[in-house]
């Protein structure tokens, strides 16, 4: 079974008398557009007959355009395809918007909302990739028939199963495009006898030889899918049969490097690259638009932050949920409900948004936040406009 995961989403969700896991669809289903960044959900057709519809993330400026354009492209979580909620990547994409770009994330055929039947190729990571470009490629043809997308300027951004896939595209020849980032790319294969890690590197090869674009590749030394030996034999495949390629080897990231692009904490490290990067091939790098930052919750002197029992409404299950929350990673967030139940996010985006969500879908009652990062943000007094049961699901 081939599994990678997308972006981090880890949270969870208990009753009063019960915990369990929150599928990542219905958190995410919950969740507010950006309207910081215009966010829009728009079906591009693809495929070859244009009949499938893939559920694409739309970000852009204000006004009319034409706008440079960035296209990131996802992993795969485990499981069903259908069953993956639909990849934001609103780091990346409020940088870009920040610089004049339109910013589209495709979810590709048979992932998430999207129309189709998902495809593998099993061992062969060759089609694989192949499979998945094409998908890329239909969304750069739709775009460019757009008169609000500058088409002579692309860059195309994929992380894990994307990267393979925007490696992939790399061979061909695509108007308009003019780089390609892989964060983190390949597919793994769990269980079988599938040598997965040279059919990796056959691809590579291959994708090096009818290489026809600039790539920037970006892996961390503690990458739990594609550590620092086998990225190697990935920049020498790919590298040595004329594949153009910057290799950014960075150090550990955090728990696992593989998730570093979908972090908040993870922008230091690829910001700087991207835009040496997009200075090479001739991209813009200057910011020309304001987007605000999301406001912050304010810390309260309501109660320490290991004050476990002062935490108000939880059962013992619920206490013994907060003291496990405490060990988890920022960004990450605790919500609570005088109906007894709560919920937890942790990495990724909208950790406040998806805590609440989670917290809201056990509980009739509204949710607030409990715990921000490393503050308490509770109050016995809260201000409905800025800490309330905003994701709610009821």
């Amino acid at each position: 079974m081939f599994a990678v995961p997308s972006t981090v989403r880890q949270f969870a969700i208990a009753a009063a008398l019960s915990c369990a896991l929150v599928p990542a669809a219905i958190a995410q289903q919950s969740l507010p557009l950006d309207t910081r960044l215009n966010e829009q959900i728009i079906m591009v057709p693809a495929g070859p007959a244009l009949d499938v519809k893939l559920e694409t993330t739309l970000y852009k400026p204000a006004g009319p355009g034409p706008f440079p354009l960035l296209i990131i492209n996802h992993g795969k979580s485990p499981g069903d395809p259908k069953a993956q909620s639909r990849d934001r990547f609103v780091y990346m994409a409020a940088q870009f918007v920040k610089r004049g770009y339109a910013v589209m994330v495709p979810m590709r055929t048979g992932f998430a909302h999207s129309t189709g039947t998902y495809t593998d190729y099993g061992c062969n990571m060759k089609a694989n990739g192949y499979q998945q470009a094409g998908d890329i490629a239909d969304v750069i043809a739709y775009a460019r028939s757009l008169n609000w997308i500058d088409g002579e300027r692309i860059v195309i951004a994929g992380q894990s199963y994307g990267g393979l896939a925007s490696v992939a595209l790399s061979t061909q020849e695509l108007p308009g495009v003019r780089g390609v980032m892989n964060f983190a790319g390949g597919l793994k294969v769990h269980g079988g006898s599938c040598d997965w890690q040279q059919a990796l590197v056959n691809a590579f090869a291959e994708y090096g030889r009818k290489n026809r674009i600039e790539t920037l590749w970006m892996y961390g030394a503690n990458d739990s899918y594609f550590g620092p030996q086998l990225v190697s034999r990935l920049y020498e495949a790919f590298n040595g049969n004329g594949g153009r390629v910057d290799l950014v080897a960075y150090g550990p990231f955090k728990h696992d490097a593989h998730t570093m692009l979908g972090s908040r904490d993870g922008q230091p490290i690829w910001l700087p690259e991207v835009e040496r990067f997009l200075q090479r091939i001739g991209m813009p790098t200057e910011q020309v638009y304001a987007v605000a930052e999301p406001v912050p919750q304010a810390p309260t002197n309501y109660a320490a932050l290991d004050d476990v029992a002062a935490v108000p409404f939880l059962p013992e299950r619920g206490r013994q949920q907060y003291r496990a929350f405490l060990s988890k990673q920022t960004p990450r967030a605790f919500a609570v409900s005088s109906s007894g139940a709560w919920g937890w996010a942790e990495e990724g985006e909208s950790v406040n948004e998806r805590a609440l969500a989670a917290c809201q879908s056990a509980s009739r009652q509204p949710c607030r936040l409990y715990t921000v990062d490393d503050y308490v943000v509770w109050s016995d007094t809260p201000d409905p406009g800025n800490n309330s049961a905003t994701g709610r699901t009821e």
